[in-house]
């Protein structure tokens, strides 16, 4: 992938970034809860929405994981 959303990142908070997209995207919260740090970075970066039932993955998250 040319555009690295994670690259502001360091290398270990990239890593939970993307694992925190994978939970939200197999619906794994209650297991795995995200953090508000979590959701703010990821909203910013336009990865997720947040609604009524939780966060959801933009079409530029899911790019992320199947990218």
């Amino acid at each position: 992938m040319a555009d690295n959303p994670f690259a502001e990142f360091s290398l270990e908070r990239a890593i939970g970034l993307r694992w925190t997209l994978r939970d939200i995207q197999a619906g794994r919260l209650k297991l795995s809860p995200v953090s508000d740090e979590d959701l703010r970075a990821l909203t910013g970066l336009g990865l997720i929405e947040l609604n009524d039932d939780g966060p959801l993955l933009t079409p530029a998250g899911a790019a992320v994981l199947n990218g």
